[in-house]
């Protein structure tokens, strides 16, 4: 079965390439392949590995996203809750 389905893909006299006339065309578009799925199987390994960091990075720009959001509604319409002195004692008031 191993030897079959690699024939099937690598063996020109077997593949359904076979039907190109061309050798050099023929040869060409195996080499595009192979470089596709070497390319194809990079990305979904490196995907799988980094998927962790990509995670955190979204939740990190999402959640700046929501602060900003409601920072902005927030000073839409309750300007007040950024006072100047909040949280701090007037000139001369001492406990």
């Amino acid at each position: 079965m191993i030897v079959l389905a690699w024939n099937y893909v690598f063996n020109a006299e077997v593949s359904p390439l076979r039907h190109i006339p061309d050798v050099s065309t023929r040869h060409y578009v195996l080499q595009a392949l192979g470089f596709m799925w070497a390319v194809a199987s990079t990305v979904s390994i490196g995907s799988y590995t980094i998927l962790a960091a990509s995670i955190v990075g979204h939740i990190v720009l999402i959640g700046a996203a929501a602060i900003t959001v409601a920072t902005y509604t927030v000073a839409t319409f309750k300007p007040g809750v950024f006072r100047s002195n909040m949280g701090r004692r007037a000139d001369g008031e001492h406990e």
